[in-house]
């Protein structure tokens, strides 16, 4: 096995879903199969979308996942999924240079600038050490069970040394345990919604100064969610709980949908008057059509 960066746009060339799917042709074969069962780190480039003159990306690294098998596209011959799992957003995008210091070396040349032959590939090989530098910088909690840097290599900069083999697993377990991941996604769906319920336009902070809204799955985690903004609302409870139930849905307009027998009146007032929902000033960020209709589809009572 072996972990690879993943890159793909904010508007994808190829037939990519990042949390479930990534396309890609022959040419990668070999790099996807050898990474199948492995974690890998998705990478947003400056070209927005196809289109040569496109702009707008990040250059960024912005979501870690696994990748679960390859499998050949059986409309388009020479291009393969690769199946995946086990997404997750970073808290922060996590540019490809921050002064100095290139996350992957390979993307650096000797004279010290970057390589655009590097950055032509859509897929890269990713030493350990290096995925366990991009982890560090991309999660702000303090609750990733990591190798203290100093235990990759005593006396040696961190991300230029390589780490010793077990160090892997507590990486693995951190980002695998549900708990971890239940943290990210709530902190990533509230900082995403600025604390506001999408529903009712609500922005409550308790006593104490935590917000009091939930960080809610549109396809749950159960039905093979993933933990992305992008399959998250943040709603107050009774949202939430409406949400879950089916009573509230999202049209692909991201209007919001009650169930056909009408809301109790007290529960109908809550929601806000334009039936908009509220959403995240970055729109890379809003719900997925492809989640909100499995929702529709499957819990709502439309």
């Amino acid at each position: 096995m072996t972990k690879a960066i993943l890159t793909t746009k904010v508007v994808p060339t190829y037939d990519d879903l990042p949390e479930e799917r990534y396309h890609f042709p022959r040419a990668y074969l070999n790099q996807l199969q050898q990474a199948v069962g492995d974690f890998i780190i998705y990478y947003e480039p400056r070209r927005a979308s196809g289109e040569a003159n496109s702009r707008g990306g990040r250059q960024a690294y912005f979501a870690v996942a696994r990748v679960l098998a390859v499998e050949p596209d059986p409309s388009r011959p020479d291009h393969y999924y690769a199946r995946i799992g086990d997404y997750l957003d970073f808290d922060r995008a996590v540019p490809f240079r921050e002064g100095e210091h290139y996350y992957e070396s390979g993307l650096q040349r000797d004279d010290g600038k970057t390589s655009k032959g590097a950055f032509g590939r859509a897929v890269r090989s990713l030493p350990e050490h290096e995925f366990d530098s991009i982890l560090r910088a991309g999660f702000a909690g303090d609750d990733l069970t990591l190798p203290a840097a100093s235990e990759v290599a005593p006396g040696l900069p961190h991300g230029f040394a390589e780490p010793q083999a077990d160090f892997e697993r507590p990486i693995v377990e951190s980002l695998v345990a549900r708990p971890f991941r239940d943290q990210a996604f709530t902190r990533q769906v509230r900082a995403a919604y600025d604390n506001r319920c999408a529903v009712t336009g609500l922005r409550l902070i308790n006593g104490g100064g935590r917000p009091e809204v939930q960080a809610a799955h549109i396809r749950p985690v159960a039905s093979a969610g993933p933990d992305s903004v992008r399959n998250g609302l943040a709603l107050s409870g009774t949202a939430h709980w409406m949400f879950d139930r089916g009573l509230l849905a999202i049209d692909d307009d991201l209007g919001i949908l009650t169930m056909s027998r009408g809301l109790p009146e007290d529960a109908a007032r809550l929601i806000v008057p334009d039936r908009c929902l509220r959403l995240p000033a970055d729109a890379t960020l809003h719900p997925h059509r492809q989640f909100l209709r499995w929702h529709r589809e499957n819990v709502f009572k439309g």
